[in-house]
């Protein structure tokens, strides 16, 4: 094959990131928008050793999994790649990715994988816009996304997967005040709070039965009905701990996850290099005896810290010299600092729960934990992000 080829392909399934992914004369071929068992004339577009890239030209036989994308955006935005999909099969495609990562990068057959879903529509509580000014207008605006695989701006004045709070504003841009010298901005609305950078950034919400303070310009989970499961889901592995013990919540943000666990356990370590959002931890957590840290991941378990009060160093000790019978973890994408992950597989508690953004980055991390003596012993899909490829789950490791 070279550059500009036309080609015939039938794509097999879908690969991580949300390309189709299909095999011609032994080559494989991705391309964006197919589907599994599609049938495609397409043209390469990019040429490698082991792999080429393709745009398709014309769908010949559609999959049987094919459905009309129900958002007259949808070709041109970047906000979602997998709607042309129906969502049962979305949860199959991402469940299959999922255990082929686990088992390819972390070197070991993961266990069942346990699937919830959520509602495919309205579900997004938090999004990102860009600002469209035009000069001739002066004040006027429009929001826009950026545009699939491209740094264009799309103006948009409707999104299906938004939460009704944000669909209502990007309906009637004039009743939304402009955010100040920002070209790009955070929104969130839930349950008739609706919170913006620019305008009324802080406010409280209600998950479950309690209350968190969170910044719009911050950092939160965007999909609270999925962020109710999972947070029920971390309350029952919780309780399996050894409760005598500290937690820790490692990568805390605002501190969500030990406001539901904090008060099983005598105690809530929570650490976050964000300062801003430690602050807000502060504020979240009262009433529930815990210790904040504002510290890089490098500097939460390091060689020769000391213990609190005891005057012995303790090798890969944490920074306040506590041990912990459980640790919740919730990093970037990135994953974990592999200086933590190694020291935290070394000298952890004895449950882990590792909520995971991204599957590559948890394969990589699982396979340094179990070289440290955990096991995985549960495997958790949240969707997340119906008819987008991000993958979010919850790996729940014990010591053997």
């Amino acid at each position: 094959m070279a550059l500009g080829d036309i080609i015939k392909i039938k794509f097999e399934s879908i690969a991580s990131g949300g390309d189709a992914l299909g095999r011609l004369d032994g080559k494989t071929v991705f391309a964006a928008g197919g589907a599994p068992f599609d049938l495609a004339l397409c043209r390469i577009t990019e040429e490698r050793n082991t792999w080429s890239k393709a745009e398709i030209l014309e769908i010949q036989e559609p999959s049987p999994f094919r459905v009309n994308a129900d958002c007259g955006y949808y070709a041109r935005c970047g906000g979602c790649n997998l709607m042309h999909i129906d969502y049962d099969a979305q949860l199959e495609i991402k469940t299959s990715i999922l255990k082929e990562q686990m088992s390819r990068s972390a070197g070991t057959k993961p266990p069942d994988i346990e699937v919830f879903p959520s509602p495919p529509y309205e579900y997004r509580n938090r999004m990102q816009f860009h600002c469209l000014r035009q000069a001739a207008e002066g004040e006027n605006f429009k929001f826009g996304l950026k545009g699939k695989g491209t740094n264009e701006i799309i103006a948009i004045s409707d999104c299906h997967i938004a939460n009704p709070g944000i669909r209502k504003i990007l309906k009637d841009t004039a009743s939304f005040s402009k955010p100040i010298e920002k070209d790009r901005f955070s929104v969130f609305a839930h349950n008739g709070v609706f919170l913006s950078e620019g305008g009324q950034g802080r406010g409280k919400i209600v998950l479950l039965d309690k209350e968190i303070t969170l910044d719009a310009g911050m950092f939160f989970q965007s999909n609270c009905f999925m962020l109710e499961k999972l947070i029920a889901e971390l309350g029952k592995i919780a309780q399996t701990a050894d409760t005598n013990l500290p937690m820790a919540d490692f990568y805390c943000g605002v501190g969500t996850f030990a406001r539901f666990l904090g008060d099983v356990f005598p105690k809530a370590i929570l650490a976050e290099e964000n300062k801003s959002a430690i602050a807000l931890a502060r504020e979240n957590l009262r009433g529930i005896n815990a210790e904040f840290f504002a510290l890089r991941d490098t500097e939460w378990y390091k060689e020769g810290n000391r213990g609190r009060g005891s005057g012995d160093k303790k090798k890969g000790a944490f920074a306040s010299g506590e041990t912990f019978g459980f640790a919740v973890l919730d990093p970037p994408r990135a994953g974990l600092n592999p200086k933590f992950a190694k020291a935290l597989s070394e000298n952890g508690p004895g449950i882990i729960a590792y909520v995971s953004c991204d599957a590559s980055s948890l394969a990589r991390d699982s396979k340094i934990l179990q070289e440290g003596g955990y096991i995985l012993k549960e495997l958790k899909l949240f969707d997340f992000y119906p008819h987008t490829a991000h993958i979010e789950s919850l790996a729940v490791f014990g010591k053997s």
